[in-house]
């Protein structure tokens, strides 16, 4: 019964996302744009780093992660 928790929560968190990002994405502009993330710009390659976003999104995720699977 927890794996069906897990998928419905899982569900609901990627409805919320594509709802934030369809109507308000302003809401969402700041990622990947924060003081760590590393753009490597030259001629016609391009190479984008997420450092300090990644760091962000894992820590998010742990709270939320023991915040549920918390016995």
């Amino acid at each position: 019964m927890t794996i069906g928790k897990v998928l419905l929560m899982l569900g609901l968190v990627i409805t919320f996302i594509g709802l934030i990002l369809t109507y308000a994405p302003w809401l969402l502009g700041w990622f990947g744009h924060l003081p760590g993330d590393i753009r490597i710009e030259r001629g016609n390659s391009r190479i984008f780093i997420p450092i300090t976003s990644m760091i962000i999104v894992s820590v998010l995720l742990t709270l939320i992660i023991n915040l549920f699977f918390r016995r």
